[in-house]
């Protein structure tokens, strides 16, 4: 009896392996996306703050993350051509993770580079992995049906995740051991590693046949079809990093020392993230996506109260607790956002429309993001966070008004 229901248990564990086989590929490449952006981005600006630099010259440095929201301009040619040798979507990935493995091979020689000559490197770089970002979100669009979407959605939060432990919690932990040049390739060769699975992705057996030959349109008309979609995630994106993104810098001025923010950082947020984007899928089955938007908007707006009482009252560890429950409330509203934005991005040109929808997006809170530091070195912490609770409630609530009309209209469909 017992040899049966051990037997029944190792026939369950197989099949869940095999169930998650597919997502590997996907969860490979959003691992190298994760690191690589952390690596460049994450932990520069709270070095750069913990040797006295201004928080206005530290926003600067958002612009790294500049091509993420810019992929829109390139997208149509994802679209439109196709590389020779490889599957279409899949052509672009490697040419686009190559690129990029190439350009951090260059900039590891570059550790006594001048500092825009660093600069350029890194949003090449970024140019590259976004490019691969809007390619593999294509190939889940036009390869993925729409029921096992969040799935996908799930692997990329969790490969994400764990790519920003990698890239900002072990290689900027182990900097002074491995040094410029040893954190940057082992950078390049997590990406070029992480590329070997999608190699073996039947894009061309599984692609929807009815996508590819309808007429392609240009950017701009694109962007009028999802203006309104578009400008409701602008506004949240713009709004979240308003209140939540600037929390590490609000800590090293509470006198947190940079080692616990770099671990807050580079390891509990991405840890956070990963179970979270586990966890979410299922909870938007059983709850509803608007009430887990919801749920998780309500966990932001409290912690940015407590952010602001924190730092009116110069209270370190209530601040530490306010920064790990925007992790975790802001963790529920990953994957159904993500699994919106492929509902949304479903049609014959999903690189371009996602670009737009994501990048797009992205692009229209870029002036918010760099200027947030400097306005709250103007108007100090506490009346900044107070200032964005009321920006945050209105933008998640157009979002969720945009969401729950997608769904009624899905639903009145069927």
């Amino acid at each position: 009896m017992t040899g049966s229901a051990d037997s029944a248990l190792g026939i369950r564990a197989i099949d869940r392996v095999a169930g998650l086989r597919p997502l590997a590929p996907f969860f490979c490449l959003y691992v190298t996306f994760g690191a690589t952006l952390g690596f460049l981005s994450g932990g520069a600006p709270l070095i750069l703050r913990a040797r006295g630099v201004d928080l206005a010259e530290v926003g600067l440095l958002q612009l790294i993350n500049l091509p993420v929201g810019l992929t829109f301009l390139w997208a149509p040619a994802l679209d439109r051509i196709r590389l020779p040798g490889l599957p279409h979507r899949i052509g672009w990935i490697t040419a686009a993770q190559a690129g990029a493995v190439v350009l951090l091979i260059t900039l590891s020689f570059g550790a006594h580079w001048p500092l825009l000559a660093l600069l350029a490197l890194a949003i090449a770089a970024c140019a590259c992995v976004a490019t691969m970002d809007i390619a593999l979100e294509a190939l889940v669009v036009e390869t993925v049906p729409a029921d096992r979407r969040a799935s996908i959605a799930s692997a990329k939060l969790c490969g994400a995740s764990l790519g920003g432990i990698l890239g900002v919690g072990v290689l900027v932990g182990s900097y002074d051991s491995l040094g410029w040049r040893g954190a940057v390739l082992a950078c390049a060769a997590l990406d070029l590693l992480c590329l070997l699975p999608i190699l073996g992705y039947p894009e061309a057996r599984l692609r929807d046949a009815g996508i590819a030959p309808k007429r392609l349109s240009g950017p701009l008309v694109r962007l009028r079809r999802l203006a309104g979609r578009v400008l409701a995630l602008g506004a949240y994106f713009a709004a979240a990093y308003l209140l939540s993104g600037p929390n590490t810098l609000a800590l090293l001025d509470l006198g947190v020392p940079l080692a616990q923010v770099g671990f807050l950082t580079g390891t509990v947020l991405p840890a956070v993230n990963l179970v979270m984007a586990l966890a979410a899928g299922g909870l938007a089955a059983r709850f509803g996506t608007v009430r887990l938007i919801a749920a998780g908007a309500l966990g932001v707006l409290a912690s940015g109260g407590l952010m602001a009482g924190a730092c009116a009252g110069g209270m370190a560890d209530l601040a530490v607790a306010a920064t790990v429950l925007s992790f975790v409330a802001g963790g529920f509203l990953g994957v159904p956002m993500f699994n919106m934005i492929y509902r949304w991005a479903q049609g014959p040109q999903p690189a371009t429309d996602y670009a737009l929808l994501f990048g797009a997006a992205f692009f229209a809170a870029m002036p918010l993001r760099v200027a947030a530091p400097a306005l709250a070195g103007w108007i100090g912490w506490p009346g900044y966070f107070a200032a964005t609770l009321p920006l945050y409630a209105a933008a998640v609530g157009w979002l969720a008004v945009a969401v729950d009309r997608t769904l009624r209209t899905a639903g009145a469909a069927r």
